[in-house]
């Protein structure tokens, strides 16, 4: 398997193990075959391709929308990005209830919480904010909300008891000896719990 297969292998193994949204992240630039590869993927298995930071490509992507970091396009340039993007999916990080209040007042569609955890996969990622500061954050508002950062199979169970939506999840994946049923297994404990 060649190294621009790998990244692509683990997307199709992730896709069939049940998880339904993908978030492209390239913080040293879109490779533009991946990205036509991930549409391509999650458009065959009904799922959603967000773009991670570069809200101008997700048109030239047809992804079905963005997640911005605070310091990417910042909470200002929200009404901006919305306009651009008109109905495509609009997720922004924070770290604070009132953080997520005002992304829900400006226009996004879901927020993403944390980190969580302590994570090795972000290295900006700031304090971990906790089980505690998690459920401060989905309480703050009434959009869907992601948990992110260090979330494993031994503490999914107690991320979903926080009341979010959904938890993203890198390593669980990558690691894994068979990410297709390690992806599978996460679904099925998510679903459960």
């Amino acid at each position: 398997m060649n190294a621009e297969g790998e990244p692509l292998d683990l997307v199709r193994a992730i896709l069939e193990g049940g998880v339904r949204i993908i978030q492209y992240r390239a913080k040293t630039g879109i490779v533009d075959a991946h990205a036509e590869a991930l549409r391509e993927l999650t458009r065959a298995c009904d799922a959603l391709f967000l773009i991670n930071d570069d809200w101008h490509a997700v048109e030239r992507f047809d992804a079905d929308g963005v997640h911005l970091g605070p310091d990417d396009a910042g909470f200002q340039a929200l009404p901006e990005i919305r306009r651009a993007l008109s109905d495509r999916i609009i997720g922004i990080s924070c770290g604070t209830p009132g953080e997520a209040r005002v992304a829900q007042a400006e226009g996004a569609d879901y927020i993403g919480a944390g980190s969580v955890y302590a994570t090795s996969s972000k290295s900006d990622a700031g304090d971990p904010i906790g089980l505690d500061g998690l459920r401060d954050i989905a309480a703050a508002t009434s959009l869907p909300v992601a948990a992110i950062g260090g979330i494993t199979a031994e503490n999914l169970r107690d991320v979903r008891a926080t009341g979010v939506a959904m938890a993203a999840m890198i390593s669980a994946f990558s690691s894994a000896a068979d990410p297709r049923a390690a992806t599978a297994a996460l679904v099925r404990a998510w679903n459960a719990a």
